[in-house]
């Protein structure tokens, strides 16, 4: 862990980072927030091919953008998560085709809980 200042709008807030590893991101992708990324995808056991997309932190899913069968593009909005009161979009990690919806809406999640199956 390492600890951080940062002053925002003359207040001083002081924070502790946990160091993960090296994450690879394209500029086009890279946001501010980190509470809006999502982690890689994770093989999924029941839907062979498919890969599932978790939760990146417990909340509660506010919105679903797509339905079993849809085609998405990569970089594409699928869910709307609230947590801490902040909206955080969950993207498609690649194009494909929705496999399976395993989280409703209103559910509250758990951070790495499957949220659905992409292929």
């Amino acid at each position: 862990m390492k600890k951080y200042r940062i002053n925002i709008n003359g207040m001083a807030y002081e924070v502790e980072v946990e160091e993960m590893g090296e994450v690879q991101a394209s500029s086009s992708n890279v946001q501010t927030n980190t509470a809006n990324s999502s982690p890689a995808p994770k093989p999924s056991a029941t839907s062979g091919s498919a890969e599932a997309i978790s939760a990146p932190m417990p909340g509660t899913i506010v919105d679903i953008k797509v339905r079993e069968g849809d085609a998405v593009k990569s970089g594409q909005v699928i869910m709307v998560l609230e947590a801490m009161k902040m909206e955080n979009e969950i993207v498609a990690p690649k194009d494909g085709k929705i496999v399976a919806i395993k989280a409703a809406k209103g559910a509250s999640v758990s951070s790495g809980e499957a949220l659905l199956d992409i292929a």
